[in-house]
């Protein structure tokens, strides 16, 4: 399993805007998410749902405020 590294914001972006990574909100609740989602972004649940379709080396970056 790959270390997990704080990311800047502007790497995160434009890795997400590339394709090169998932952009992820990090809290379990649907209606925090929907509240706090920037642009890009997917929720855990949305997550949870594509996992089996995710590659094992896909970089997942998740967030929170």
């Amino acid at each position: 399993m790959a270390e997990a590294r704080r990311v800047k914001i502007q790497e995160a972006r434009s890795k997400v805007q590339a394709g090169e990574a998932l952009f992820v909100c990090a809290y379990d609740s649907e209606e925090m998410c929907n509240g706090l989602r920037l642009e890009g972004a997917i929720t855990l649940g949305e997550l949870n749902t594509r996992l089996s379709g995710v590659a094992k080396e896909q970089e997942i970056i998740f967030y929170c405020k």
